[in-house]
């Protein structure tokens, strides 16, 4: 159960949520006193809290007391369930590295220097995730959530535009009769399939990800979502570390059991910072060492000269390898020089 739907008050749920107890097991393992400077309220008032979630716990626990007894499957059905189709990329090389697009049911995490080109490859997933399913796609709808304020709807718009294009081509090399799918992939409608998000703050971001489950509940065709960028709120005026770790941490687990319960993709995008290493300063992917391990794959953007490139640094079913990419005027493509496209390491 989520601390959101306890039955306290609205300010109370709103202090759990931001100092990261957003389950009732995180408050399992505290003592009502430690709760109390935590939240900074009354003893009474957090041992009150936790006689609530102690309760709420139970109950829990009973319904789902033979939840794992009837979840189980067999690795024959988790074998099949894994040949639901990728969303592509629109580059064929990057891709391929991906073993044919960002996979359903896994949350995959793509960092890179400002410029490189993440927030151009957010639109375009979403909207290829929208591709019919006639023609290799998914035929799905979009969760886009903008913590930077840099999502661009006239940007979107030119790459549907280009997208009902290549399928347009698509159609006329297969000789297929596109005019139906013509009329449902209109441009304007690939906007409308995208639920865009504005958060301000890292505690709207948290109460939004918690009300994600609601939402996609009622929406069961959505198959991506987008965080643009799960970064920056939590580098502004934190000085409680432990407290962002829990947070992401609370974060990370939701997006993880929402990609496995609705069979959809979680993209992720990251920013860069300096570490220390080997007795100088290098770029990394922000958020630590333990937010590193927080997503089944990372992708990380880098610049080769004057080429774009992606690298696949951790995957459990991919080889490290990199591609090269360029951006254009219709999204993300093959690059069209003469780099090296593929490495395989």
């Amino acid at each position: 159960m989520e601390v959101g739907r306890l039955p306290i008050s609205a300010s109370q749920r709103g202090k759990l949520i931001s100092a990261g107890y957003t389950t009732l097991s995180s408050l399992s393992s505290i003592s009502p006193s430690y709760l109390a400077r935590d939240l900074k309220i009354s003893d009474n008032e957090a041992a009150e809290i936790m006689r609530v979630a102690s309760h709420g716990h139970r109950l829990d626990g009973s319904k789902g007391g033979c939840g794992t007894v009837n979840g189980a499957q067999t690795a024959w059905d988790m074998l099949h369930e894994e040949m639901i189709p990728r969303i592509t990329t629109s580059c064929a090389d990057l891709d391929n590295i991906l073993g044919g697009g960002i996979n359903c049911k896994e949350v995959t995490e793509i960092g890179g220097v400002p410029g490189i080109g993440k927030t151009q490859l957010g639109i375009q997933l979403a909207v290829n995730v929208q591709i019919p399913v006639d023609y290799g796609g998914l035929g799905g709808k979009a969760i886009y959530i903008d913590t930077e304020g840099s999502f661009m709807v006239e940007r979107a718009l030119q790459i549907a535009e280009a997208c009902i294009e290549d399928m347009s081509e698509f159609n006329g090399l297969l000789r297929k009769d596109f005019q139906a799918c013509q009329l449902k992939m209109h441009p304007n409608n690939i906007l409308e399939n995208i639920f865009y998000f504005r958060v301000c703050s890292y505690t709207e971001q948290i109460a939004l990800i918690n009300y994600l489950d609601k939402f996609i509940s009622e929406h069961k065709d959505v198959k991506i979502v987008i965080v643009d960028s799960v970064t920056f709120h939590f580098r502004q005026d934190f000085d409680d570390m432990a407290l962002r770790t829990r947070l992401l941490s609370g974060i990370a687990l939701k997006l993880m059991k929402l990609a496995k319960e609705f069979s959809l993709a979680v993209v992720l995008l990251n920013q860069v910072t300096t570490k220390y290493i080997d007795g100088s300063f290098q770029l990394t992917l922000a958020l630590g060492d333990s937010w590193s391990h927080s997503c089944t794959n990372r992708v990380i953007l880098y610049w080769n000269g004057n080429e774009r490139y992606a690298y696949i640094d951790k995957s459990p079913s991919l080889r490290s390898a990199s591609a090269c990419y360029s951006v254009t005027s219709k999204g993300i493509r093959n690059s069209a020089s003469n780099c090296k496209r593929i490495k395989m390491m």
